[in-house]
């Protein structure tokens, strides 16, 4: 396989690369992922199943888009090899830790870069879930139906038994109605995982889930599980500051994501999503 994924990279880069080895590095839940070694310097691969190419050309026409306004890897070759796909990036020395307010400045000003809609091109994954898009012209219709109603719909199938999610979802014009939002460029899945820093302290963001929608979905789970501190908040709203009512979104918008992890672990991420289906219902009637 290896020396298969040199020889296509030898390709498409027209240099003569030699297969020397190839180390594991800490990745994620989803893919596994390496750090090719050749003669002409190295590379870091993502592997998956090779039903899962899709999974990698949607993941590389996101950081073709995030790259018009933040630093990323850059993508170099996705294709499959035997049993596997593979997506193929730039190696980076990177960082846990370094200029956050710096990402603070660069996430507002990517979130400026608009579409005239509500949506992605093709449909994208956020962890292993299919993520619909398409296109919409209404920002309440386009999170109802592809964002949490989607979600919900999986938890059904999946024989999660969340309660009172039609109730939720009938309650959203109280919480978004009204507002007037503009279709941003978001990474769709700004963790803290998903982001580091080089040698020198300029940020870089990586693992997008792409599409445009409203920014405090990206500010929203940026708190969800930590890793952001308190520089990068202030440098976001400095450069574009939120508006009135963030906090009482944000935990609808992060709902999106906890009822991801619910379908795709279970365990305690089912509670946590009933916990936070109840109290945005106890929220909106109060």
């Amino acid at each position: 396989m290896w020396a298969d994924i040199t020889a296509q990279l030898a390709a498409v880069t027209g240099r003569a690369l030699q297969f020397r080895r190839a180390e594991v590095v800490a990745g994620g839940d989803i893919n596994e992922a390496w750090r090719l070694r050749t003669s002409e310097g190295d590379w870091f691969v993502k592997l998956n199943t090779a039903s899962r190419r899709a999974m990698f050309e949607a993941e590389r026409a996101g950081l073709a888009a995030l790259a018009r306004g933040i630093h990323v890897p850059s993508p170099v070759l996705c294709g499959v090899a035997g049993e596997h796909a593979f997506l193929v990036l730039e190696w980076l020395d990177l960082r846990r830790r370094g200029d956050e307010a710096e990402l603070g400045r660069q996430l507002a000003r990517l979130h400026r870069l608009t579409a005239p809609q509500y949506g992605w091109p093709h449909d994208n994954t956020i962890g292993s879930t299919t993520q619909p898009n398409g296109w919409m012209d209404n920002w309440l219709d386009f999170f109802r139906e592809r964002r949490l109603g989607h979600q919900f719909a999986l938890a059904a199938r999946n024989g999660i038994a969340l309660r009172d999610t039609r109730l939720l979802l009938d309650c959203l014009p109280a919480l978004l109605g009204g507002r007037k939002t503009v279709p941003s460029l978001l990474h769709g899945d700004l963790w803290g995982g998903n982001a580091a820093w080089l040698p020198d302290g300029s940020p870089l963001l990586f693992d997008p889930a792409c599409y445009y929608g409203d920014r405090e979905t990206d500010l929203a789970l940026t708190g969800l599980f930590g890793g952001f501190g308190s520089a990068f908040y202030a440098a976001y709203q400095a450069t574009w500051p939120l508006e009135p009512g963030f906090e009482r979104r944000r935990d609808l918008y992060n709902l999106y994501h906890m009822v991801n992890h619910a379908n795709m672990f279970g365990g305690g991420y089912v509670q946590r999503s009933q916990s936070m289906i109840d109290a945005l219902i106890v929220n909106i009637q109060a």
